[in-house]
């Protein structure tokens, strides 16, 4: 087996063993409103739950040259951001949405998604999701790097709303055979969900 030390690789070499490594990973689909009033949104895979009293997810954002990217800055302006659930049926438009545009322009328009007001914060979200949750930023801490320039914003938003179609909602539960969500792997690659299988945990 190999023992490589990170401190003797580039961050681009750290990089593709974690990407590589940590699979599958969900697509966190993020929109963000800025002080103009542009709606923002961008694609992330470093996305979890935090708990679930309240409810509470996570979104690292890496910087670019150690400045917060348009998501990051937004959230943290205004203090709300909505996080959407990537599946099969709009992951092309969600990719077109991870085009660097500028901050005046926004990704929705050119991905051809459609807006949608949301009922708890003032930063709308995307019909097309079938799972969309309204978020409040609960804390944003900003990690790795250096003292002055940070390496990501991890943004950590308490759950005020969730918004879920009618056709994966099942008995208080999500259906994950409807939803399709799908997963970030390498590079270019993404994943379906593939077959399920149950393991009963020990009591």
């Amino acid at each position: 087996m190999l023992s490589i030390d990170p401190n003797l690789q580039s961050e681009r070499d750290n990089y593709k063993l974690l990407t590589g490594s940590i699979i599958p990973r969900p697509v966190a689909f993020v929109t963000t409103l800025s002080g103009t009033g542009v709606l923002n949104a961008a694609p992330f895979s470093y996305f979890n739950i935090v708990t679930a009293d309240p409810p509470m997810i996570s979104v690292s954002v890496q910087r670019k040259q150690g400045l917060p990217k348009d998501t990051a800055r937004n959230a943290m302006e205004l203090g709300a951001f909505v996080v959407h659930i990537s599946d099969e049926s709009n992951i092309e438009q969600i990719n077109e949405a991870a085009a660097a545009l500028p901050p005046d322009e926004s990704e929705i328009a050119l991905a051809g998604l459609t807006p949608v007001p949301s009922e708890s914060i003032p930063v709308p979200g995307v019909a097309e999701a079938k799972v969309r949750m309204e978020c409040v930023l609960e804390r944003a801490i900003q990690l790795g790097g250096t003292a002055e320039h940070p390496a990501a914003d991890l943004l950590i938003g308490r759950v005020v709303r969730f918004h879920i179609a009618e056709s994966v909602y099942e008995g208080g539960r999500i259906t994950a055979a409807e939803l399709k969500a799908i997963s970030r792997l390498a590079g270019n690659d993404y994943a379906a969900l593939g077959p399920v299988f149950s393991i009963r945990r020990p009591e």
